[in-house]
């Protein structure tokens, strides 16, 4: 199952940093391929903190800075949703943990498809599972042409 759905890839108010598009759509797909899915519409939009606060707040009730959001739109043609990311943070939890900007937006790329795909970081022991499937992907990620 690998899907030919929709991906697609926006900027809001700051870089459009999503680079080599194709090759993240392919990524994406066997991430989903993997789970037993094929992919219906996937929309990936960067935003500054400012435009990702109110969702914040109005869906999750957090008035607080978060990297990502996801909203499950799935449909019976495959997995479906919308990933809201924080390029503030992106570029932020980069330089905290050393690694650059396109390496920690291809983690949380995966992190929210892997919460439509069902995987929950609600627990440390979930957290530390969810931690290892972002690792595995990342990893067929460098291997993607």
């Amino acid at each position: 199952m690998t899907g030919s759905g929709l991906i697609v890839f926006k900027a809001v108010e700051v870089t459009n940093a999503f680079k080599e598009r194709d090759r993240l759509r392919r990524w994406l797909r066997k991430v989903a391929s993997d789970h037993g899915h094929s992919v219906g519409e996937l929309t990936f939009v960067l935003l500054p903190d400012k435009g990702l606060l109110p969702f914040n707040k109005r869906y999750l009730g957090h008035d607080e800075f978060t990297d990502i959001i996801t909203f499950d739109l799935q449909t019976d043609t495959g997995v479906s949703g919308d990933i809201l990311i924080s390029y503030d943070r992106v570029k932020e939890n980069a330089a905290t943990f050393g690694v650059a900007v396109q390496a920690e937006l291809q983690r949380v790329m995966v992190h929210g498809l892997l919460h439509l795909l069902g995987h929950s970081d609600k627990s440390v022991a979930k957290k530390k599972a969810m931690r290892a499937l972002e690792d595995k992907y990342l990893a067929v990620l460098a291997k993607t042409k």
